[in-house]
């Protein structure tokens, strides 16, 4: 008895119309991106749509007819004190703060690239500030920052660094939020302590990608610390620590979060930064269209920042 055979090219008609939809390439493709790009468009090209077309009005919370003004808000927001000052605290935070990020995770990088007794406790404390919330985190840092009770002061001051308790008080006071200088450091100790981790986390990966061979090769010409740091571990962890860089400076140039919390702007609005600058404007002043105009402001810098990104990610991967 004999079987006949169905020739191949009888098959493949078949075989394409039995494929699962899923295995559709040209669908599977926009299908997938669908969710994404609806969600940027949503909850990002439609609030920047209605902000450039609020700063260009005067609409209020009281009038929310919009009528144009052109660039009024722009020039009325540029020659305000206040403005000038978030401007340059919102550039002072995120350079100083990201320079020393920078630096200390790169300490922390390298000895949590060791080993040693305890090394997943530490890298898991280091790790915590990122997984906390940061209105939370601020919250605490409130308290530390306390005017009459903050434990900062306490330790200052069993140390000798501060006046002795009398009976009539605890004794000097650092005043921490009450004096320009230290609420302009407390805002920048908690963004250093806030993005700190995450740097940390992005270096040791660049750490522990450099090949091993490289490694041996320089402990085996006699290379000393100092040297396999400048000439090694520094030209191959450049282009990671730039990423870093930018993640961080992009988080900490649009957080108004730990100002509002902390400072609230204060004293004298001598920590406003263009975010809080913004909300207070718009929302509690009631001035949406200057409150968009000075929201505005940070786009050319994120613009700028996400472009280097790109080409970063771009440069590391054809490298």
């Amino acid at each position: 008895m004999s079987t006949a055979t169905v020739p191949a090219e009888e098959l493949e008609p078949q075989r394409s119309t039995g494929r699962y939809l899923a295995d559709r390439e040209r669908l599977l493709g926009p299908l997938m991106l669908a969710p994404a790009i609806l969600y940027i468009v949503l909850l990002v090209g439609v609030p920047f749509a209605i902000a450039i077309l609020y700063s260009l009005s005067d609409v209020t919370v009281g009038d929310q007819s919009i009528d144009w003004v052109g660039l009024d808000n722009f020039r009325a927001v540029w020659r305000n004190h206040t403005f000038q000052t978030a401007l340059r605290n919102t550039i002072y935070f995120t350079v100083v703060s990201q320079i020393v990020v920078i630096v200390l995770a790169n300490i922390l990088a390298t000895v949590l690239s060791a080993d040693f007794h305890g090394k997943k406790l530490v890298r898991f404390l280091i790790l915590l500030p990122w997984t906390t919330p940061i209105a939370l985190a601020t919250i605490g840092w409130l308290w530390m920052f306390d005017s009459l009770y903050s434990p900062i002061d306490a330790v200052l001051r069993d140390l000798g660094l501060l006046g002795p308790h009398t009976m009539f008080g605890p004794g000097r006071n650092m005043l921490w939020l009450s004096k320009t200088r230290l609420a302009q450091l407390s805002v920048l100790t908690v963004h250093i302590w806030r993005t700190l981790p995450l740097v940390t986390v992005i270096i040791l990966a660049g750490l522990t990608s450099i090949p091993q061979d490289i490694k041996d090769a320089a402990e085996v010409d006699g290379a000393s610390f100092w040297r396999q740091f400048v000439y090694i571990r520094l030209p191959l962890l450049l282009p990671i620590a730039a990423v870093a860089f930018l993640y961080g400076a992009v988080f900490t140039f649009t957080d108004m979060t730990v100002v509002y919390i902390l400072t609230r702007g204060g004293p004298v609005d001598s920590t406003q930064v263009l975010a809080s600058w913004a909300f207070y404007k718009g929302i509690n002043g009631s001035d949406l269209a200057q409150g968009a105009a000075i929201a505005l402001f940070l786009f050319p810098v994120l613009l700028v920042g996400a472009i280097l990104m790109l080409r970063l990610a771009h440069r590391a991967e054809t490298t």
